[in-house]
């Protein structure tokens, strides 16, 4: 991992806000208008205003949503809102999340981690970036002046030894602790014994890191570190050389990658007998019955399966679910249609629905957007509404793939991780001033 700090954090005083959990709110990516709206309500110093300032009537290029946000940051600190931290820390935190019938913890720590131009060093991107979400967070790091939120980021930690020595740091202290809105608890513990922390820079420092979430975020705080450089404001160690990420082992149990199914508009309609015609012999497929509810079965036999090239597919005109899995033909095919790529990302179930059926064998390169969701009763949902042609559940890709196709320098289609719970905004906001 490249080099980490400890330090002086900006936090939320309960004195003032009371309840952190009314304060607190998920990653901006993830935020719609209703629950914007929500976060709006629950608190006027919820981070939203920070991190997702609503567009105005009247706005103008001095008077706008990042203009605002940065005039909420200025005064909450000055009116004792948020305080700084008196002592450099590194932020134990911990997610405690039901799923799948039991409870996980997820453990890991945030700290300021030196920046690295992906390529250029041991931190390394799996997704594509877009333009304009890297255009919008600059221009909201410009204004603000500081990280409101944390990338996520794994590094391989086997043993848990670096986890480990932060988890006897906090054993008997008292976290601070919120609720967010899908009921996750998010604990937080402040270390700043210096010899902890020295201890865990030098654990982690020999290690890679993957970028879980927060790409964009990741890649503009490297595009206002140079703005900085351009301007000559910028000394070796000054704060922007760095950025706020929290660390996970990729080993630690409370990991988990949730699936991201792809619900389609934009196709002709077609019967389950036309698509499997299409399919033709890249696929050994089965014809599971039909019935939008069939889903939940159809999930299940993927997920039991655990074969990245099994797909789960749905025709909305017979309303037929399809069960395909790639055979040896559709490798070879997937083979030639991507030889730029390797073996490991030639395995991913997503390269195999965009790149071999989508994009090939349905001859789709250019459909509109599909729908991401991640729950079975959500493709359910999306199917009942009559806005879709096609379904497909998709099995996630593991930690272990992210590991292979990053240190390939290769980056994964789009939506191909989704990591749950998302970390919280609002916990702690590393200032770069």
């Amino acid at each position: 991992m490249p080099e980490i700090h400890a330090f002086r954090a900006l936090r939320y005083d309960l004195g003032h806000v009371g309840s952190l959990s009314d304060v607190v709110a998920p990653p901006y990516d993830v935020i719609g208008p209703e629950l914007q709206d929500q976060l709006y309500k629950r608190h006027p110093a919820n981070v939203i205003r920070l991190i997702l300032n609503r567009e105005e009537p009247g706005d103008d290029g001095s008077n706008n949503r990042y203009t605002r946000a940065a005039r909420f940051l200025k005064n909450w600190r000055s009116e004792g809102v948020l305080f700084t931290e008196p002592d450099p820390a590194i932020y134990v935190y911990h997610q405690v999340f039901f799923h799948a019938g039991a409870t996980h913890t997820r453990r890991g720590f945030m700290a300021r981690v030196r920046l690295e131009r992906f390529g250029e060093g041991k931190i390394y991107p799996h997704e594509e970036t877009l333009a304009g979400p890297k255009a919008d967070r600059l221009l909201l790091t410009k204004a603000c002046k500081a990280n409101l939120s944390q990338i996520f980021g794994l590094y391989p930690d086997p043993r848990s030894e670096a986890q480990g020595l932060l988890e006897s740091a906090i054993a008997d202290k008292v976290p601070l602790e919120a609720t967010d809105h899908l009921g996750v608890v998010h604990r937080l513990w402040p270390v700043t014994d210096v010899q902890v922390t020295a201890a865990l820079a030098g654990m982690v420092g020999p290690k890679p890191v993957f970028i879980a979430d927060g790409h964009h975020r990741y890649e503009t705080a490297c595009n206002y570190r140079d703005h900085l450089a351009e301007e000559g404001a910028l000394s070796s160690n000054h704060s922007a050389n760095f950025v706020l990420m929290m660390c996970v082992g990729m080993s630690d149990l409370g990991m988990l990658v949730l699936p991201t199914h792809r619900l389609f508009r934009g196709f002709p309609p077609m019967t389950s007998a036309e698509l499997l015609a299409k399919l033709g012999d890249s696929f050994t497929t089965r014809l599971a019955g039909e019935g939008i509810d069939l889903a939940t079965n159809v999930w299940e036999e993927i997920e039991t399966a655990d074969d990245q090239g099994t797909l789960g597919l749905f025709t909305a005109k017979d309303e037929r679910w399809i069960v395909a899995s790639t055979n040896d033909t559709g490798r070879a095919r997937l083979s030639e249609l991507a030889p730029e790529h390797s073996v490991a990302w030639r395995g991913l179930g997503v390269a195999v629905l965009h790149r071999l059926v989508v994009d090939s064998l349905l001859a789709a390169p250019n459909l509109p957007k599909p729908r991401y969701v991640h729950q079975v009763d959500e493709v359910v949902a999306g199917l009942e509404s009559d806005e879709f042609q096609l379904a497909a559940m998709v099995m996630p890709a593991t930690v272990e793939q992210i590991r292979k196709i990053s240190e390939h320098h290769e980056r994964m289609p789009a939506k191909s991780t989704y990591f749950y719970p998302k970390l919280l905004s609002g916990l702690v906001i590393n200032p770069l001033e």
